[in-house]
């Protein structure tokens, strides 16, 4: 039995939950207020700021003056702060973010006197396959958690291993992030309390004295604990207390042996609440769109622009990764903290989006203004299909795209704009009340080209880019009113515009690239320069010479892959119940699937030859709600209608499918099935640096009923079938793994249920959320499916997926119209089979000056050689907090060899 006991006091600070944040920080800044007052006149006393700076950032926007206070306590060990900024939830956020959130909240605690060296993950719903290597590669040697961890562990600490190999020794809280607090329920009692605590657990600690963590959420300990501790410490054990970190480094004895690799998803010693996934869907694509449009942003920034705007991007991470808190994105809170959090999160994307619009106006000033401007956000080059604006053909002319260097690609003409924007009679006394619309040239969005007034009518021609030299509004103010006072009565007055029509061209861009184009009359090329076949529609087929799909009686799709392999019925939709919560799932005991649809319409939307796209709409009755005892789907039913617009482009060896619906139904799980051509056994998904691999089965064995349904950030795949993904999801394999599920919607009404059938305990109150039922909303997702027999590394998923994430960004040219188009522009480039690049950005060191930074992970289980080649001359290998390790040879470019798995940073100059 344990001859000693070390106690943490602490507590666990959920930013916003069932209160939104500033009623919990009112709540934040009492609790710190007494923990400050409590360690300032106790020398013994000491406390762990719950492993993020958040909490004592918020605190100190309310009380700036106790700041120095707070740093005295750092610099004396006393006080524990960091390494994070906030708690995250790891796979509703990219890998990215988590290594930004580290770096934020490192940043903030050294400069309040030094951060706690401990990756501290209390109550995160399960761990990402990676944390090991993200913690390690940023100097931390520890690691300390409490769900997710495997029945295999029998002790109080493991160590914890990554895919690519790197281990940080784990400090396993098997009993909670509060397992003190029973044994100070009776101040008098501790000691014969903390005895027969330690005579339960003994098996787990050996040697080692119990670790007593004393807190719990939103309350500071009682200010007497450390005097209740000093009384109730004696000869049988000794009591210290101590911070986390004085806890690992100080009193821990034990060799560790256990060793857990990859993810840490096990039900086994508590809850890991898997519903969180797949409630709240807006919260999700919000992220996704976000974390994309600030790494956009800083990749623009670093291409294109020399303007410093890292204020900017600093407050999008920022929003971003307060929006990462395991009880924020995940949707667990009140309807009220689910819309903070999704304000938070488009705050955080327009913040990004100015500053990448910006940096593209920069070489947007070079493309005139009835050209284009294409950027590739991508570090390889490719070729992507574009939609814009342009002035619509003149009857039995044909359009083309012209490049800077002069070759000639045809465009595909999807839609025509009306000309004729007003038409309008008015007396001539009102005509001075037309030209208040004008502002400077700008009418109704466009420009005014040239205008005719003659008696009685005056019509205005506007364009996107005027060609007749310049306008000037005063002029038209005086011959308006002359013409006015001179020819009384009725006046028509017409505002038309040039004929518009949407166009697709393909353009060709280089690695973290720029291009050009312009759209203009011509003749079509005699062999268009691209070896792609074009797309081609039928009533019910679409082809492209890659890939094939058949619309089948049930509006499923028939999907033919480019080495043959077939999937039957991809695009199933099957609806059930949901009595659970925004934590865990649960069917009713009398549930109705609905999969067959009552009416199935197919229309031609475009016939190619660059995109070829049918609509495919399916009629579902779904049951209105459950009854009023919850275990029956109710027998009103609801006609909703579900759009599923399939897509192929010239060129990729996918389809594209996007469904939506009007949500009219509560109390529901709608999927989207993807039928394999043989039964699986097992599964992977892309998300954080890694890719995982999964069976039809998890680990049970605490109060949680372990259902197999899994996270997904960038892809999944099964088999023959790999979906790519536009936000993190929700997926499981079905049917004994015969077909890929993905959710769509889990729509509920309460944030917990005391009574839930796959789950023992409540995870939370019963308080209602009616949002998350999602009633009147539409859901909307985008997929893509890649049918290929070879395995994902053979099928370039990794390089797919970005590519279906990461589309093009176009604007239109801001120099004079008419001129030259200037000359492609080529960036950094990255050749390597199944690289991911999560970061592009630009750096700043005091001594080297500035630097292009470059995150890169080789997502496969194979040694690979990455070659980095662009505008640079030097480079330097730094670790994931942005210290220098040591610099690296370029010859003609840089080569990099990269582990398995392995997580590379490098900066350029």
């Amino acid at each position: 039995m344990p001859d000693s006991a070390v106690f943490v006091p602490h507590f666990h600070w959920d930013r916003e939950w069932y209160e939104p944040f500033q009623v919990f920080r009112h709540r934040l800044v009492q609790a710190l207020d007494t923990v400050l007052e409590t360690a300032e006149a106790d020398p013994d006393f000491r406390f762990t700021v719950d492993g993020q700076m958040a909490a004592v950032d918020d605190y100190l926007e309310m009380r700036p003056e106790n700041r120095d206070r707070l740093a005295a306590l750092v610099r004396e060990g006393r006080l524990a702060v960091g390494p994070w900024l906030i708690l995250l939830d790891e796979f509703l956020c990219s890998g990215e973010t988590i290594v930004r959130n580290l770096q934020m909240g490192w940043a903030a605690a050294e400069r309040l006197g030094g951060a706690m060296p401990i990756g501290y993950l209390p109550d995160m719903f399960g761990h990402v396959a990676q944390m090991p290597q993200i913690l390690a590669r940023a100097g931390i040697e520890h690691a300390a958690l409490w769900r997710g961890v495997p029945g295999t562990v029998d002790g109080h600490a493991f160590r914890w291993r990554a895919p690519d190999g790197s281990e940080v020794r784990t400090e396993f809280l098997f009993d909670g992030y509060d397992n003190g607090l029973d044994v100070l329920l009776v101040p008098e009692r501790i000691g014969s309390a903390l005895g027969e605590y330690a005579g339960m657990t003994a098996d787990r600690w050996g040697t080692d004295p119990v670790l007593a963590m004393a807190g719990t959420d939103h309350n500071a300990p009682d200010p007497r604990l450390a005097s209740w501790l000093r009384q109730a410490g004696g000869e049988n054990r000794a009591i210290t207390i101590a911070t986390l970190d004085e806890y690992l480094r100080e009193h821990v004895r034990d060799e560790v042996s256990a060793v857990v690799t990859g993810e840490l998803r096990s039900h086994v010693r508590g809850n890991i609440l898997p519903g969180v996934l797949s409630v709240r869907l807006g919260l999700k694509q919000r992220m996704a769109l976000a974390e994309r449009t600030v790494d956009h942003a800083e990749r623009m920034n670093a291409l294109c622009s020399t303007r410093d705007d890292s204020p900017f991007l600093t407050l999008a991470w920022h929003k971003i990764i307060e929006s990462t808190a395991h009880d924020s994105v995940v949707g667990s809170g009140t309807d009220e903290t689910c819309d903070q959090v999704a304000a938070r999160l488009a705050e955080a994307a327009q913040t990004a989006r100015a500053v990448r619009d910006a940096a593209l106006a920069v070489p947007a000033a070079l493309v005139p203004g009835d050209g284009h401007l294409v950027a590739n956000p991508l570090t390889s080059a490719r070729t992507a299909l574009v939609e814009v604006d342009v002035v619509a053909p003149a009857e039995g002319s044909v359009l083309v795209a012209r490049s800077a260097d002069g070759s000639v690609q045809p465009v595909q003409l999807v839609s025509e704009a009306p000309t004729v924007l007003s038409d309008e009679r008015m007396d001539a006394s009102h005509l001075e009340r037309v030209l208040r619309r004008i502002h400077r040239r700008e009418l109704f969005g466009r420009l005014i080209d040239h205008y005719e007034l003659t008696p009685h009518s005056l019509v205005f021609h506007l364009a996107e880019v005027p060609t007749s030299g310049p306008f000037d509004l005063m002029v038209l103010r005086q011959e308006v009113a002359a013409a006015a006072a001179a020819h009384p009565g009725e006046w028509q007055v017409r505002t038309l515009t040039e004929a518009r029509a949407s166009a697709l061209v393909p353009v060709h861009v280089p690695a973290s690239g720029l291009t050009s184009f312009r759209v203009e009359a011509g003749e079509a090329p005699a062999a268009p320069n691209t070896a792609a076949v074009p797309a081609t529609a039928t009533s019910r087929t679409l082809s492209n010479g890659l890939v094939e799909v058949e619309v089948a009686a049930d509006g499923t799709l028939d999907v033919t892959g480019p080495d043959g392999t077939v999937l039957y019925g991809v695009g199933r939709f099957v609806d059930g119940g949901d009595r659970g919560d925004s934590y865990n799932y649960a069917p009713p005991a009398a549930d109705v699937l609905v999969s067959e649809p009552a009416h199935v319409a197919v229309d031609l939307v475009e016939s190619g030859p660059l995109r070829a796209r049918l609509r495919v709409t399916r009629v579902y009755e779904w049951p209105a709600a459950l009854s009023s005892d919850r275990d029956v789907r109710g027998e009103q039913t609801v006609p909703t209608p579900v759009e599923m617009l399939v897509e192929v482009r010239t060129g990729e060896p996918f389809i594209r499918v996007s469904t939506s619906f009007l949500n009219q139904s509560a109390d529901h799980r709608p999927r989207f099935h993807v039928p394999l051509p043989e039964p699986v056994g097992t599964s992977a998904s892309a998300g954080q640096f890694a890719v995982t691999e999964r069976g039809l089965t998890a680990e049970g064995g605490w109060g949680e009923y372990p259902l197999p349904t899994f996270p997904a950030s960038s892809f999944v795949t099964a088999g023959a079938a790999t979906v790519l993904l536009d936000h993190s999801s929700e997926y499981e394999l079905v049917d004994e793994g015969s077909a890929l599920a993905i959710t769509l919607l889990r729509a509920i009404g309460s944030i917990s249920v005391n009574i839930h059938p796959l789950r023992d305990e409540p995870a939370a109150s019963e308080i209602p959320a009616p949002g998350a039922q999602e009633l009147g909303m539409r859901i909307e997702h985008r997929f893509a499916v890649v049918p290929s027999a070879a395995g994902r590394q053979d099928a370039r998923l990794v390089a797919l997926a970005e590519e279906f994430r990461n589309e093009v960004l176009v604007t239109r040219g801001t120099a004079p119209g008419g001129g030259q188009l200037p000359p492609a522009v080529t960036g950094i480039q990255v050749d390597g089979r199944d690289v991911e690049v999560s970061c592009v950005r630009r750096v700043f060191d005091d001594e080297l000056g500035a630097g292009i930074e470059i995150r890169l992970t080789a997502l496969r289980d194979t040694a690979s050689t990455v070659r980095l080649t662009g505008p640079f001359t030097e480079a330097t290998t730094v670790d994931l907090l942005g210290r220098t390790l040591a610099p690296v040879p370029v010859r003609d470019g840089l080569e990099l060899a990269l582990d398995p798995w392995e997580i590379r940073t490098v900066v350029l100059r």
